[in-house]
């Protein structure tokens, strides 16, 4: 997860480059969030949002915080405003919401989004892999084991070395 936040980081960045971000809340946010001050980052974040600069991108750094910080109900709503306010519909950003929806315990809400990302243009390999793991855990958490079984024949024909793939594998054999 944390190549993706990176990648994530870097792409706000250039965002934030490309609008002139005119009081640089947006840009000192991105700063505070790549050093770890989440707390602080949040307050920048705010303000930008506030101020109405690219809050698409704000409230996606919101969410990338709240994350980090372990609020996962916060973090769900922040991305949610993200994509309100017309952020970039990307893999990464589903992804995330999804993982959200895990923690909060609403796996069926996780495979919507999972199913988003995966359909996602920006999806890389890596970003699909991880979704198509998740997506096996979610049928597990909703008790769908079949779909389970069948999502992970499908994930161990496509990575055949992942070694997460055969503990589930071990997993789904007993239920």
């Amino acid at each position: 997860m944390r190549s993706y936040l990176v990648m994530l980081l870097s792409v706000l960045m250039a965002a934030c480059v490309l609008a002139g971000c005119g009081n640089q809340s947006l840009e000192e946010g991105m700063e505070l969030l790549e050093a770890g001050k989440y707390e602080e980052s949040i307050e920048q974040f705010k303000e930008a949002a506030d101020a109405d600069q690219n809050p698409g991108d704000a409230y996606r750094g919101i969410g990338i915080a709240r994350w980090e910080l372990g609020q996962y109900e916060a973090a769900r709503n922040a991305f949610e405003s993200a994509l309100e306010h017309d952020a970039e519909k990307t893999a990464t950003i589903y992804n995330f919401l999804g993982n959200c929806e895990m923690q909060l315990e609403n796996p069926k809400a996780a495979l919507n989004y999972y199913n988003l990302g995966i359909a996602c243009e920006d999806c890389s390999e890596e970003m699909l892999q991880e979704m198509k793991f998740n997506e096996i855990v979610a049928y597990e958490q909703c008790g769908e084991w079949e779909n389970a079984r069948t999502k992970l024949k499908e994930y161990t024909d496509a990575y055949p070395d992942d070694e997460r793939a055969a503990k589930e594998a071990e997993f789904l054999e007993t239920q």
